[in-house]
């Protein structure tokens, strides 16, 4: 077998075979297969796409070629919720208590992030003393025990994944639905779920900008996780604007107490709700998602949901006293109110434009190297279709740093205001299964 026939075929347009799939990316990761061809069957993809098996054949080909997490020794189908990220998306930091308080075991494998905020682990090292650093058999007791554990991501999970999507980013072919599909679902099906829930985003904020790619991304998706034998579901949600008002760390898991304790953004409360009814589902602990949703509704109003965050966080070495007192997470040294100049109906919020000027404050990474001060990040106070007065507040910054100038502008420059009143955008536009 010859890498230019592969790429021949490919760029001919017939499909692969399971074995060609697996010689290539096998060849690939040792090093037999140069950058330069890879670079050649990558741009094929992009143009001519994948087939059904193809990319269920990629994904598989991607997961092997590293380690796969072995949850046989946790009891119960353990499912994983997987969001394609955005601006404020704290999802994972009310998903996890949330779901296990009714009974679903959460094994839960996150990373750091790079880009507007940290990732969930970052997040969670806003509490003082928690940590990630457990043996597998740790992770495996604390799951069947609280039901819920997060681990750090292995350092060799999907290594084909890892080199593939360098070269992807150099060579103009991030952008095509079957890389992209393989590539999250190989780390996601590599971490040992029988179960998955997805949250593809769509509008300014996400990566999916428009909802036919969100829906094909889903589809993709959804297709190779049911191909490799586990139950996948999708949902398409919006992130034209920030989930929730908190951009920033410490500021996030501020907010995800307020939302396990009824109290949160109206839109965060709702799509953990969704996410988590169709987690309760797959993992056979309810009937159908309404039954699921008012087992989570009704541990959010009697405090097990809660209860659930603090016993995993005490679990994990953190301090969970800072569920009922939250000053003691990291507090910015400054507050500067951003206020509005005129009165309107906030028409438009640029998600990504927020997300930016969290990451100027110190929120997030802009290169693996960046260190995160978990303490900063931008609070919004007012939302699509929200009307406002002159003087009233839009955001609220929390900075370490006396000048913030520049955050400022780019915070006004994000908002646009109409004179009539607008619609709040559609939440959550379909599931794919």
């Amino acid at each position: 077998m010859r890498m230019v026939d592969l790429i021949e075929k490919k760029r001919d347009g017939f499909e692969l075979s399971k074995d060609e799939i697996q010689f290539l990316i096998n060849g690939f990761t040792n090093g037999d297969i140069p950058d330069y061809q890879m670079s050649a069957f990558s741009m094929a993809v992009f143009f001519q796409g994948m087939t059904k098996k193809e990319r269920v054949y990629l994904t598989e080909a991607m997961v092997q070629s590293g380690d796969q997490i072995d949850l046989s020794g946790i009891e119960g189908i353990k499912v994983d919720k997987h969001s394609t990220g955005g601006v404020g998306d704290t999802t994972t930091l009310v998903l996890a208590p949330l779901v296990a308080s009714v009974g679903v075991p959460v094994a839960k494998m996150s990373g750091r992030g790079l880009g507007h905020t940290g990732g969930t682990i970052d997040k969670l090292e806003s509490i003082e003393g928690f940590h990630v650093e457990i043996t597998n058999d740790e992770f495996t007791d604390l799951v069947n025990k609280n039901k819920v554990a997060v681990i750090g991501q292995s350092g060799n999970l999907t290594p084909a994944d890892k080199k593939l999507y360098a070269l992807r980013d150099v060579t103009a072919t991030v952008d095509s639905i079957p890389l992209i599909a393989s590539s999250i679902m190989s780390k996601k099906i590599a971490a040992g779920a029988d179960a998955i829930v997805l949250d593809v985003k769509t509008g300014s904020g996400a990566f999916m900008k428009n909802l036919e790619d969100a829906k094909d991304l889903a589809q993709t998706m959804v297709d190779i996780g049911n191909g490799v034998g586990r139950k996948t579901k999708a949902i398409i949600s919006d992130m034209s604007q920030p989930l929730g008002f908190a951009v920033g760390n410490a500021l996030e898991v501020k907010e995800a107490i307020d939302t396990l304790k009824g109290q949160g953004p109206e839109d965060l409360h709702e799509l953990c709700l969704t996410l988590g009814s169709y987690m309760v589902v797959l993992a056979e602990k309810a009937a159908d998602t309404n039954q699921a949703r008012e087992m989570l509704e009704k541990s959010i109003r009697n405090g097990k949901a809660l209860e659930t965050f603090k016993i995993f966080l005490a679990a994990q070495g953190g301090d969970a006293s800072v569920v009922d007192d939250p000053a003691k997470l990291p507090t910015a040294s400054y507050t500067v109110e951003v206020l509005a100049k005129q009165s309107g109906y906030v028409a438009e919020i640029a998600a990504e434009e927020i997300g930016i000027a969290a990451m100027l404050l110190g929120a997030g990474r802009a290169t693996k190297e960046s260190v995160i001060d978990l303490a900063v990040g931008v609070m919004l106070h007012k939302k699509v279709g929200d009307y406002i007065q002159p003087g009233e507040a839009l955001v609220t910054i929390h900075s370490n740093q006396e000048n913030v100038e520049e955050v400022i502008e780019k915070i006004y420059a994000t908002y646009r205001l109409a004179d009539e009143k607008v619609e709040k955008p559609t939440l959550i536009y379909t599931e794919i299964q």
